[in-house]
C-alpha cells in the first residue's frame, strides 16, 4: 500500500510541476485531474485560441496492477525519467502508448 501511495504522489508531483510551465492564459485553462479512486491522472488544456477550440489531454497516466502506465505524452518531457527521478521502479513503468509487441524493447515493463 505504501508503494501505491508513493506512486500516486510521484504522478501528482510531476503533473503539478508541468502544469506550472503550461501556457495558461485568459482563454486557455490548465486543468489537473486526479482520480485516486480509479487511479487516473491527467493534465488537460481547455479553452479557445485564435478562434480554435482547445481541448484535450496533454499528459495521461494510470496506475494499473500497481504499475504506472504512461497512456499519453503530448509534451517533450521524458516522463519515464521523471518517474524514475521520483523513485518509481523501472519495472513498474509501462509505455501504454506503445504497441504491446514493442514494449519488450523499451527497457521498461511490458504490462
Amino acid at each position: 500500500m505504501a508503494k501505491l501511495k508513493n506512486y500516486r504522489n510521484a504522478i501528482k508531483a510531476i503533473l503539478k510541476d508541468y502544469a506550472t510551465l503550461s501556457p495558461s492564459t485568459a482563454e486557455i485553462d490548465t486543468q489537473l485531474l486526479f482520480d485516486e479512486e480509479n487511479d487516473h491522472y491527467q493534465l488537460m488544456y481547455v479553452g479557445w485560441q485564435n478562434g480554435q477550440r482547445i481541448y484535450g489531454a496533454v499528459i495521461h497516466m494510470d496506475i494499473i496492477n500497481n504499475k504506472i502506465w504512461l497512456q499519453y505524452n503530448g509534451t517533450e518531457e521524458d516522463l519515464a525519467q521523471a518517474l524514475l527521478d521520483q523513485g518509481v521502479a523501472r519495472e513498474d513503468i509501462v509505455f501504454g502508448f506503445k504497441p504491446a509487441s514493442v514494449r519488450q524493447y523499451t527497457g521498461f515493463a511490458t504490462a
